[in-house]
């Protein structure tokens, strides 16, 4: 809210820099649930006065422009200014263009808050080659059928590429490499834009180069960006808790663990899964066929001390598929597939409901 149209020029170009559509008014707008609903207000210091008896709400930002030299882009000392603050309620005070990159970070954080954050699912395998990054894909794919923005998170750097797995190792965008030396908040819109989209969904994978190392400071600042773009993520993880994996489990809303039914797997996954359970609050366990002898989903799950999130049913065909180029569950109609879609109906209508 501002009638100074050289702020006005600068408020609009921060706002466009930060990926955010703005909602321009000269004093408190008739229509008052633009006041009361916007993710962020910004009231150019021209404006304060008339904003006077404006209902109070959290996320007024009081702002105008620097003309006096001021080395704190967040204080003031006009004491009209800061009584004008105390008036609106404003949580801050400050000018331009100091505070320029303060501002782009409040505003684009406003407006990719605004949302639901993405229901987020880990999967990690019992043992090796228990199956986990072809549940993986196969969920991604799945979750990009129910029509929601979907991210599929390669966050083991020895499996050898979720992208590989999906057939979409040619396709142009970012990987991993490229996000190493992420610090500090990343821009879920910029993040999404920049990966390769492959058969309906963004994927982050790794490339053929010999990094095989993310900081935990990355991988916390892109799963919080891509959660920030709500929808559906899938974080394929590798058995080994380190500090990144500690990172991307603590952002899960959902783990599965996958064991296949044998005892030496439901010993191995008893130990992934005490490490994993120190620090992801909903662990489950999905159980895969064929069982050995006097070994069945309940029993296993059991031991484990684990929820059942269902049995993966055994699909004859998959290795052959694989082998072909078929993406895993990339047929809905498909055994994998349907296990996948029953799935997210679940997991989709618990979200709804909570």
């Amino acid at each position: 809210m501002t009638e100074d149209l050289a702020l006005l020029d600068d408020l609009l170009r921060l706002c466009a820099a930060a990926g955010a559509e703005p909602e321009v008014h000269h004093t408190v707008p008739e229509q008052r649930a633009s006041w009361a609903e916007a993710p962020l207000v910004l009231v150019g210091d021209d404006a304060a006065a008339r904003c006077r008896g404006a209902t109070r709400r959290p996320g007024v930002i009081l702002v105008g422009r620097d003309h006096g030299g001021l080395t704190d882009p967040l204080a003031d000392p006009d004491p009209d200014v800061w009584r004008h603050a105390v008036d609106l309620g404003a949580d801050c005070v400050l000018r331009l263009p100091d505070a320029e990159s303060w501002l782009v970070d409040r505003i684009a954080d406003a407006a990719e808050g605004a949302g639901q954050q993405a229901l987020t699912v880990g999967v990690i395998g019992g043992r090796g080659g228990a199956g986990a990054s072809t549940l993986a894909c196969a969920l991604a794919l799945a979750g990009a059928r129910t029509g929601r923005r979907t991210l599929l998170v390669d966050g083991d750097p020895l499996g050898g590429g979720l992208d590989v797995l999906l057939g979409g190792e040619r396709a142009e965008g970012r990987r991993w490499p490229d996000f190493v030396a992420s610090k500090g908040r990343v821009a879920g819109g910029a993040l999404e834009e920049s990966l390769p989209s492959v058969r309906g969904l963004r994927v982050l994978s790794w490339d053929r180069g010999d990094s095989v190392l993310v900081p935990a400071e990355a991988m916390r600042s892109v799963l919080a960006a891509a959660r920030r773009r709500g929808g559906i993520v899938v974080v394929d993880l590798p058995r080994r808790v380190d500090a990144a994996v500690g990172e991307a489990l603590a952002q899960l809303d959902l783990g599965l663990l996958v064991v296949p039914g044998e005892l030496r797997a439901v010993a191995a996954a008893h130990r992934v899964a005490t490490l994993a359970g120190a620090v992801l609050r909903d662990l489950r366990a999905v159980v895969r066929g064929p069982y050995a002898p006097g070994l069945d989903d309940r029993w296993i799950a059991d031991t484990l001390g684990l929820p059942l999130a269902g049995e993966l049913p055994h699909d004859p065909g998959l290795l052959a598929a694989l082998d072909s180029g078929a993406p895993p569950g990339g047929e809905p109609r498909g055994p994998l597939g349907r296990f996948c879609t029953a799935f997210w109906e679940r997991a989709l209508t618990a979200e709804a409901a909570s």
